[in-house]
C-alpha cells in the first residue's frame, strides 16, 4: 500500500510510524491517562484500514489527521493534545525551509504528485525539472511573502484555487491571442535580431513559429493564432513563383503563355503552402519552451475572417492543408503516424461550410474526417457566436475568451499602439488575459450542510475571497516594464509600448480580462438539491449560481474599470486537490465527494448516461453563462466509418451552441504496435494505470495515449483523479434526426 509523502514522493504504508509517534505522545501524559499497547496498535489497525480502503494513495498529513481522530475516539484527549503539538513541532521545523525536500524529490524523479501534475510535460526531462523546481521556488515566496494568509488558507483547504501560483512570483500573465498580423506585416524583433516583412508564405510561417516559442516563454498559459494572418503571404509568394517562371520561360526561349505560367506557378504555390503548414506542425510539436514543453498553441481557421475572391480561397487552400496534415499525424520514434497533441485547431461553422451546397463544405468534410482520426479540429458556430458575443473570434488557448470589443471608442482608442490598429475594426488580437482564481462549489454547498439560505452567504463570502485573490493577480501584474517581455510588450505580440513602460494601461478598459473560475456545478446540484443539475428540478438552482456569478462579476467591473468574467475552469490537477480536500473536510458523501474527481466546470457529470445530442443542447444554455471561457464536448465511439454522424453532429452543434469538439481515442503501444484503445486497470497497490490490452505493457514511457482532459489534448501523464475521470467516462450514444438526416452513434 503506497502513501504521498511531503515531498511528493511515494513511499510504502510502514504502520510502525504511527505505533511510535502515538507511543511518545502517550508517553508525556501521566501514567494513569495513558493509552495501553493495545489501544495504540488498534489506532494503527483501523488508521491502515482507512489508507486501504481510500481508493487512493493518501498523503502523510491525512493520515496524520485520522490518527488524531482515532486517538479522540478513545477518549483520552490528553494522548491527543500531545499528538497535535508533536505535529505543530515538526511542521516549524520544517517550515524553516519549506522547498528543500520537494525540489530534492524532483531531482531524483521521486516526486509522484508533481509527475502527474501537467499531462503534457514529461517530468523526467531536464528543462521539465528546471521548471517545476523553479516553481516550487515561486509557490513557497507566493506563499510565505506575497499573498494573503487567508488566501492561502483557502487555496490550501481547496476552498478556492489560486492558479499557476508557481509563475505568481514574477510578473507574468495567463493567455493571450497574438497580433501576428502586426508582427508579419510590420515587422519584430526576436532575441534582439529584427525580423522584417517576410517575402513569401513558407518564410512567415517559419517566423511565426519561432514568435510562438518566444511568446509561450513570457507567459504561462496558451495563446492562439489565426491563419488568416499568415494567408496575405500566398499571394506574395504566387507573384514571386509567376515572376520567376515568366523569366524561366524567357530565357529558355518558350512563348511566355500566362496560362502555362499561372499554372506552373500555381503548382509551386501549392508545394510551398504544404511546406509552410508542415513547418507549423512540425515546429509546434518540436520546439521546447523554457518551461520545459511544447508552446500550448490554438490555430484559427475562419474563413469569413478574409474577403471574398482570391483571398479567401487561399485561406481556404492553407485550411486544407493544415486538416490533411494534422489527419496524417506525426510519426512517433518507432516511426509509427500518431495523434500530435498541438497545435490545437478550431475550425469555425458558417453558411459557407455547413450544409452539401455550400462552396466550402469539402473543408468541412475534411474537417470530419480529421476528428473522427485525430480529435481535431474543434468547432465554433459562427451564428451561435454572434448570438452570443456579437463577434467571431479565437479562444486564448483551450478555452479562454475575451470580452467583447470597445476600443473602437475614442476614448479608449490605440493604447497598445499596434501599428495594425483600425479604429473601424474590432480588436481583439493582442489582447490577452491576467489570471484565473477558482470558486469551489462543491465546498459552498458541503459547508451549508444542505441549508439554502446558509449556502447563498457562504457563496457571497467565498466570492469576495475570490475577488480578494483576483485582485492579488492585477496588482502583481500593475507596474510591470514593457522590458520584462520584449516580444509581448514592445514588438506587437500584444503591444508596442516604449521602453521602460509600463503595462498598467492594459490591464484596464477591457483591453484584458481576469477570470473567475468555477467547478463542481453538478455535485453542488447534486447536494443541495438531491438531483443532477440536468434534472428539471435541479437546473434553476444551478442556473441561478451561475447567473449569481456573473453578477458579482458584472459588479466588480463595474466598481473597477477590469473585466471580470465567469471562466469555465478546465481542472487538469485540480480535480484531484479539490477531490481529497473535500473528502478531508466532509468525508465521503455518494456521488458528492466519494471520487478522486469533481466535474469541471459546468459540465454533465462524466458517469450520467445522456444522448450526445441532448447533453450538448443543455450545455449550450450554461454556455452563455461562462462568458470568460467555455467548452462542451461529447464522448463518442470509434467514429471513422460514420463520418456523416460526425457532419450531423458539426451541423447539431452550428444550430445549438457556440463552442465544442468530439471526443474519441486514439492510442498506440510501442512494445506489440497495438494501436486501439489502451486501457485503465488497477495495480497490486490499487493505483490506477494505463496497460496495452493486447501485450500487457504498462511502461507509460513505451505508449502513446492521447485524451481530451480539459480543452487540449493531453497524454498519458495524469494524476489519480483525472485517469479515474477519464475511466468513469460514458460514451453519449444516440440515435437522432438532424437536418432531415438520422444519426446513429453506436459503438461499432
Amino acid at each position: 500500500m503506497k502513501i504521498i509523502k511531503r515531498s511528493g514522493k511515494e513511499d510504502i504504508f510502514n504502520g510502525e510510524k504511527i505505533i511510535v509517534a502515538v507511543t511518545k505522545a502517550n508517553a508525556e501524559v501521566p501514567e494513569d491517562q495513558r493509552l495501553s499497547d493495545e489501544e495504540i496498535k488498534g489506532i494503527e489497525a483501523r488508521v491502515e484500514h482507512i489508507c486501504e480502503t481510500a481508493g487512493r494513495a493518501l498523503s502523510v498529513e491525512e493520515i496524520q489527521d485520522s490518527v488524531e481522530n482515532e486517538i479522540m475516539e478513545t477518549g483520552n484527549h490528553d494522548v491527543a493534545r500531545k499528538y497535535i503539538t508533536y505535529r505543530y513541532k515538526r511542521a516549524l521545523v520544517r517550515k524553516a525551509n519549506s522547498t528543500d525536500d520537494q525540489i530534492l524529490s524532483l531531482i531524483e524523479r521521486d516526486n509522484e504528485e508533481v509527475k502527474q501534475e501537467n499531462s503534457n510535460k514529461n517530468p523526467v526531462v531536464n528543462s521539465v525539472q528546471r521548471d517545476y523546481m523553479a516553481g516550487e521556488v515561486s509557490k513557497d515566496i507566493s506563499k510565505r511573502m506575497l499573498l494573503p494568509e487567508d488566501i492561502v488558507k483557502a487555496h490550501d483547504e481547496g476552498i478556492i484555487h489560486f492558479h499557476d501560483m508557481d509563475y505568481y512570483a514574477q510578473h507574468m500573465h495567463n493567455c493571450c491571442l497574438v497580433n501576428l498580423e502586426d508582427m508579419l506585416q510590420n515587422g519584430t524583433v526576436i532575441s534582439e535580431t529584427l525580423i522584417e516583412r517576410p517575402h513569401s508564405f513558407a518564410t512567415a510561417c517559419n517566423i511565426a513559429t519561432q514568435a510562438i516559442a518566444q511568446i509561450a516563454s513570457n507567459q504561462y498559459g496558451g495563446q492562439s493564432i489565426t491563419l488568416s494572418h499568415l494567408v496575405p503571404f500566398v499571394q506574395v509568394s504566387r507573384e514571386k513563383y509567376r515572376k520567376a517562371v515568366t523569366k524561366e520561360f524567357a530565357e529558355a526561349g518558350l512563348e511566355l503563355d500566362t496560362e502555362k505560367i499561372d499554372q506552373i506557378a500555381e503548382m509551386r504555390v501549392r508545394d510551398e503552402v504544404k511546406r509552410g503548414v508542415q513547418v507549423i506542425q512540425y515546429q509546434v510539436i518540436t520546439l521546447m519552451t523554457t518551461n520545459g514543453q511544447a508552446p500550448f498553441i490554438t490555430v484559427f481557421m475562419y474563413l469569413d475572417e478574409v474577403p471574398e475572391g482570391q483571398t479567401r480561397d487561399d485561406l481556404a487552400m492553407v485550411i486544407e492543408e493544415m486538416l490533411k496534415q494534422r489527419m496524417q499525424g506525426v510519426k512517433n520514434e518507432k516511426g509509427v503516424w500518431i495523434t500530435p497533441a498541438f497545435p490545437k485547431l478550431i475550425y469555425v461553422l458558417d453558411e459557407d461550410n455547413i450544409s452539401k451546397d455550400s462552396k466550402y463544405f469539402y473543408l468541412t468534410e475534411l474537417a470530419a474526417e480529421c476528428t473522427a482520426k485525430r480529435m481535431v479540429p474543434d468547432y465554433i458556430s459562427a451564428k451561435m457566436m454572434k448570438r452570443d458575443k456579437g463577434d467571431v473570434y479565437p479562444c486564448m488557448g483551450c478555452r479562454s475568451f475575451l470580452t467583447p470589443d470597445r476600443f473602437t471608442d475614442n476614448r479608449v482608442g490605440n493604447i497598445a499602439y499596434a501599428k495594425n490598429y483600425d479604429k473601424k475594426k474590432h480588436k481583439y488580437y493582442g489582447r490577452f488575459n491576467q489570471g484565473v482564481v477558482t470558486i469551489n462549489l462543491v465546498d459552498v454547498a458541503c459547508s451549508s450542510n444542505g441549508d439554502e439560505e446558509e449556502f447563498w452567504k457562504i457563496l457571497d463570502e467565498r466570492l469576495e475571497l475570490c475577488h480578494k485573490a483576483l485582485r492579488c493577480r492585477h496588482e502583481r501584474l500593475l507596474g510591470t516594464p514593457s522590458d520584462a517581455a520584449p516580444i509581448l510588450w514592445q514588438y506587437g505580440a500584444l503591444a508596442r509600448l516604449k521602453k521602460g513602460e509600463t503595462i498598467d494601461k492594459l490591464l484596464f478598459d477591457g483591453y484584458s480580462t481576469i477570470s473567475l473560475g468555477y467547478a463542481g456545478l453538478y455535485e453542488m446540484t447534486l447536494y443541495m438539491k438531491g438531483v443532477s443539475h440536468t434534472d428539471p428540478t435541479g437546473k434553476p438552482f444551478a442556473l441561478a449560481v451561475m447567473q449569481k456569478l456573473n453578477d458579482k462579476c458584472a459588479e466588480w467591473k463595474k466598481s473597477e474599470n477590469i473585466d471580470y468574467s465567469v471562466y469555465g475552469t478546465p481542472l487538469e490537477s485540480t480535480t484531484y486537490k479539490f477531490a481529497k480536500c473535500l473528502q478531508k473536510r466532509f468525508g465521503k458523501i455518494k456521488d458528492v465527494t466519494d471520487h478522486n474527481y469533481i466535474t469541471n466546470s459546468y459540465h454533465v457529470n462524466v458517469r450520467e448516461n445522456i444522448d450526445a445530442f441532448d447533453k450538448l443542447g443543455f450545455e449550450s444554455e450554461f454556455q452563455r453563462l461562462s462568458p470568460g471561457g467555455a467548452i462542451s464536448y461529447v464522448e463518442v465511439p470509434a467514429m471513422t466509418s460514420n463520418i456523416p454522424a460526425v457532419i450531423s453532429i458539426m451541423q447539431y452543434i452550428y444550430d445549438n451552441i457556440m463552442y465544442a469538439e468530439l471526443n474519441t481515442k486514439s492510442d498506440y503501444c510501442q512494445c506489440c504496435g497495438y494501436n486501439g484503445e489502451i486501457q485503465i486497470v488497477a495495480d497490486d497497490d490499487g493505483k490506477l494505470v494505463w496497460e496495452c490490452p493486447n501485450c500487457g505493457n504498462r511502461d507509460q514511457n513505451k505508449m502513446n495515449v492521447a485524451r481530451r482532459t480539459c480543452g487540449y489534448i493531453g497524454t498519458q501523464f495524469w494524476n489519480q483523479g483525472r485517469t479515474q475521470e477519464i475511466k468513469d467516462r460514458v460514451l453519449h450514444t444516440s440515435e437522432a434526426v438532424v437536418n432531415g438526416v438520422t444519426t446513429k452513434i453506436r459503438p461499432m
